[in-house]
């Protein structure tokens, strides 16, 4: 077994395989880049050492850096983790030269497998379904526009060497076709050096499932179940789950058979992932086409840890140290349901753009995992699992991919995960940058989430104008104007006990109207009752003046003492003028809380009318400006392209929403922007 190993990565991935090293008894080195000096995976390794700037090309994906940093520190493996270096057989090919071990697959797997072309044609050798589609070599626009006539529409464009979500574009028409071809071959060049671009069929109604695919030097290979990733945005997976709720035990043996054939194609070890995407109209399974395949750890691979009970990472070591699995198929189990959802710092209320700044607080559900060696472990405490590589205080930063970090939950039942996610979604403090927790926590309690109708169109089809909160229950608005009259009246007791002033002690009021979405509710407190609108409601609570986070249970029947519980809330409190903002399974609800006497006065207060800002083309996040693709004196169409922002390695399209004549141009192509900076003026 190694005695040392260095982790080329960064974040959560660098965390978590720096505590599965630990408890191996292997010492870990770290490399960072300047972004990175002060990050917990750099604290937690034995050895750190810097590889330079915070541009990834200037750092971590530095071969020889890292390579010479083995060499320094005496380290005799690498983990790649994802992303990065993790798929490049170059970096393989380059370690095994310097006589240092690669934790993770063959360099030929890889480029065998990176090359989604070559891929494609590997996988139809191994009898594996594939999508129908052209793997050439695609001459300019106008031939795009050729296949894309001859396949049927629509399409998917995909960068051959893109991954994460970049490069990609699906296009039902010429004109998409015709728009979106150079933006994907540009989108690949920059981030993976290939601009090759291949275009298939697009399965309307689809599932993405994949499967877990884990191999040794010896010739054994086995499949881990799958997990569901049908739930994405712009094809960059949000919440994932393992097992499926719509593959059956006949369908996942087909699939898996197929991925291991493929895996044999390839003579694959360690590690790796085969997806498919699957036509949810087909009931009985068999429509499932290969996709790619993923030569490394997935970011999703805890959900999978937790319903086999195998730690991912530490096979891959001992795989790569040259020990045979200590399992076989017929091993291989499910116990329970996973759910993983990734918190990421983007802003789902401001159409999901990229958000930056400085983790002014950060504060999760549960400590951070720790690796016991044990199946139950990976779980997380009482089913509760995150992993992160962030602290308060820190930087989300524009260089890297903006997830915060993994909440896994563990359940008997698919429902009971889900469960488990609002209230951990509830718990969870975040400020600073915009993030989605708001958004996970809505997907999680939505009807077709639970019933598991799911498609890679569920947020496109569920959210087609934005998100703007999870809906609010009569339930919630009760709970909700009940906490209001509840803290309101503590808060003024707080109050009425300060000494000096001017009236003398009075007792706090408690009679109030707290408005709620909108609609004024009458609260009143007395001993051992609340009343909302005249009727009781029993709440369990425990609040202190200036606490911003508050447990919340509801009970059925004021009159009965073993009354049910029917509802649970982590409320998130923020005050405001004249209340407080409370965050709540999915949703930010500004409550007004007035003295009853006061409130009917509200009416007599001025509204202030917000600026008209739809005479300019504001910079919806920090970015890049690409291109221009309009001049001053344009005449302009709705929905007509304006101008592309570059975030986060991702290009943006910011089009016209009116009618009208580009007055001024403020910005130039290269031009670095802020968030809200005006590009062009309107008239």
């Amino acid at each position: 077994m190694f005695k040392k190993i260095l982790i080329a990565n960064r974040g959560e991935i660098a965390c978590r395989v720096i505590k599965t090293a630990r408890r191996m008894g292997i010492q870990t080195v770290a490399v960072y880049s300047d972004a990175d000096a002060r990050a917990p995976f750099v604290q937690m390794a034995d050895e750190a050492v810097h590889l330079g700037p915070p541009p990834a090309a200037e750092s971590y994906l530095l071969a020889e850096k890292i390579i010479q940093a083995c060499k320094d520190t005496g380290a005799e493996a690498v983990h790649p983790g994802y992303g990065f270096l993790s798929e490049r057989a170059s970096f393989v090919e380059a370690l095994d030269a310097a006589g240092i071990a690669f934790i993770g697959p063959p360099a030929s797997a890889i480029a065998a497998m990176g090359d989604k072309i070559e891929s494609k044609k590997l996988a139809k050798e191994a009898g594996v379904n594939v999508v129908p589609g052209f793997v050439g070599e695609i001459r300019d626009t106008d031939h795009a526009v050729e296949i894309s006539d001859e396949i049927g529409y629509p399409v998917m464009m995909k960068a051959s060497a893109g991954g994460g979500g970049k490069g990609m574009r699906l296009a039902y028409s010429e004109k998409d076709v015709r728009e979106g071809f150079e933006s994907v071959k540009r989108e690949g060049l920059n981030s993976f050096g290939d601009d090759r671009v291949f275009i298939e069929k697009f399965i309307e109604d689809p599932r993405h499932i994949e499967i877990q695919i884990l191999g040794d030097k010896h010739g054994n290979i086995v499949y881990l179940n799958e997990r569901e990733c049908s739930i994405q945005r712009r094809h960059q997976k949000v919440v994932e789950e393992a097992p499926s709720p719509f593959v059956t035990d006949k369908m996942r043996r087909a699939m898996g058979e197929q991925c291991v054939n493929l895996s044999h194609k390839v003579g694959y070890f360690s590690a790796g992932t085969v997806e498919l995407i699957v036509s949810g109209a087909d009931s009985t399974g068999e429509s499932f086409y290969f996709l790619e395949m993923n030569t490394r750890l997935q970011v999703e691979h805890p959900v999978t840890e937790a319903i086999t009970g195998i730690d991912l990472v530490e096979q891959m070591i001992r795989v790569a140290a040259g020990e045979a699995l200590p399992f076989r198929q017929d091993d291989i189990g499910i116990d329970g349901w996973a759910i993983e959802n990734r918190v990421y710092a983007e802003d789902p209320y401001r159409g999901f753009l990229p958000s930056i700044g400085r983790l002014v607080k950060y504060q999760p559900p549960v400590e951070g995992w720790t690796d016991d060696g044990s199946a139950n472990g990976r779980r997380g405490i009482d089913g509760v699992r995150v992993d992160d590589g962030v602290f308060e205080g820190g930087e989300v930063s524009m260089f890297y991919d903006p997830m915060i970090a993994k909440l896994i939950t563990w359940g008997k039942t698919r429902d009971e995960a889900a469960d488990k996610q609002i209230d951990a979604l509830d718990a969870f403090r975040l400020q600073g940058p915009g993030h989605n927790v708001d958004f996970l926590s809505a997907i999680m309690q939505h009807p077709r989430f639970r019933e598991g109708a799911l498609t890679t169109g569920f947020i496109a089809e569920e959210y087609p104008d934005g998100f703007e909160g999870a809906p609010l229950t009569d339930q919630r608005r009760r709970v909700l104007a009940a906490v209001g009259g509840v803290i309101a009246t503590l808060d003024a007791d707080r109050a009425r006990r300060i000494d000096g002033q001017l009236d003398g002690s009075m007792p706090p009021p408690g009679d109030w109207v707290v408005t709620v979405g909108g609609t004024d509710h009458q609260v009143s407190l007395e001993e051992d009752a609340i009343t909302v609108d005249g009727d009781p409601v029993v709440l369990e609570m425990a609040y202190t003046p200036g606490e911003r986070f508050v447990e919340v249970k509801l009970y059925a029947d004021a009159d009965d003492e073993d009354a049910a519980l029917i509802g649970q809330y982590g409320l998130q409190l923020e005050p405001t003028r004249t209340g407080y903002a409370v965050t709540t399974h999915g949703a930010k609800h500004v409550l007004r809380i007035l003295p009853a006497h006061v409130a009917p006065l509200a009416s007599h207060m001025i509204e202030k009318v917000p600026p008209d800002l739809s005479k300019l083309l504001i910079c919806p996040m920090p970015g890049l400006l690409v291109a221009l693709h309009v001049a001053e004196g344009d005449e302009v169409q709705p929905g007509q392209p304006l101008a592309t922002v570059e975030a986060m390695k991702m290009e943006n399209i910011l089009r016209a929403e009116k009618t009208a004549k580009v007055a001024k141009i403020n910005a130039a192509q290269g031009d670095s922007l802020a968030v809200d900076e005006v590009i062009l003026e309107l008239e």
